[in-house]
């Protein structure tokens, strides 16, 4: 609902800063127009990438929708990078001959501006510190702020002084800010599409926490991924003694005890084995564990970090 409004909003205003714009011959305010109207089309995606979120798991999406936001997240970081790249275009044609801009339009359509946008930036805040989808939305938004600060200080500052430049440059400042800020949506996305470790794991601490657990006798093929900002996975597998069900059991909710308090991971899958059973390494190389050899057989190995082959087993003993 907050989405929604906010989205509203923006749209209405789109509207009104782009004739302002207009009639002031302000690249500051039609820059600032134009981000707006991506933060509109950028609140709708969101709206629609967060309810389709909700839905349950099911046979062909058993992680659910979760990754939904994340591919809105990219889409809107996409986008803010095409609008900044036609801002510096068109600001670099201004440089060299800057029109006359009307200084207080700029000033007054501006503070309406920053009043509207920090109003919604305010109404999509709620829960995006855990949704990158949402906080996506946040930076749009939060960028318009300091866009229309910018467009401002440039309204003043003309005014002040005659300098016609100081609009073209504003919108540079601005096409910088929001270069900025997809390039900190764009890193995170790929962080997690590309399933990589979240970064404030360290997963040599990870494993030193996992083998102060009493009854584990080692760690090896562990894995940390991401299936949005605040749905982390886990896989490993846990070398133990030669132990019943019920030892393995407490081990188990052990580690998920510490996993969901330490590392804020709730669904992990942990596979115990006794040792002797346990291969070289840590980080499982899953490009060479189903290659296939000259008689089309499949051979799964392991090598170490030196690059020497480890031991082998068989496919029962699982990666």
């Amino acid at each position: 609902m907050r989405l929604a409004v906010a989205g509203l909003i923006t749209l209405g205003f789109v509207v009104f800063e782009a004739v302002a714009g207009l009639y002031a011959n302000s690249l500051a305010l039609l820059t600032d127009a134009a981000h707006n109207l991506t933060d509109t089309l950028a609140l709708g995606l969101s709206w629609y990438a967060h309810r389709l979120a909700s839905r349950p798991a099911h046979a062909g999406k058993t992680f659910g929708y979760h990754r939904a936001g994340i591919l809105v997240a990219l889409l809107n970081s996409s986008t803010l990078v095409l609008i900044a790249v036609a801002i510096f275009h068109e600001a670099w044609g201004r440089f060299s001959a800057p029109p006359a801009v009307a200084s207080d339009m700029l000033m007054t359509v501006g503070g309406a501006a920053f009043t509207i946008n920090l109003l919604t930036a305010w109404l999509v805040h709620h829960g995006s510190e855990q949704d990158l989808n949402l906080h996506s939305a946040f930076l749009h938004l939060m960028g318009d702020v300091f866009s229309t600060l910018g467009a401002i200080a440039a309204g003043l500052g003309i005014w002040l002084t005659g300098k016609q430049w100081l609009d073209p440059a504003a919108s540079v400042l601005i096409g910088l800010l929001i270069l900025w800020n997809a390039w900190t949506i764009l890193r995170e996305t790929l962080t997690i599409l590309l399933e990589a470790t979240p970064v404030d794991i360290d997963m040599s601490r990870m494993v030193l926490d996992f083998l102060q657990v009493e009854g584990v006798r080692g760690v090896h093929d562990l894995h940390v991924w991401s299936i949005s900002r605040s749905i982390r996975l886990l896989s490993a597998h846990i070398v133990t003694d030669d132990i019943s069900i019920a030892e393995g059991a407490n081990i188990q909710r052990s580690l998920g005890m510490l996993m969901r308090e330490k590392y804020g991971i709730d669904h992990s899958t942990l596979q115990l084995e006794c040792e002797g059973c346990e291969p070289d390494l840590l980080y499982c190389d899953i490009s060479k564990r189903h290659s296939p050899g000259l008689d089309g057989s499949v051979k799964q190995s392991h090598r170490g970090e030196d690059g020497k082959p480890g031991q082998y087993h068989s496919a029962e003993q699982g990666s």
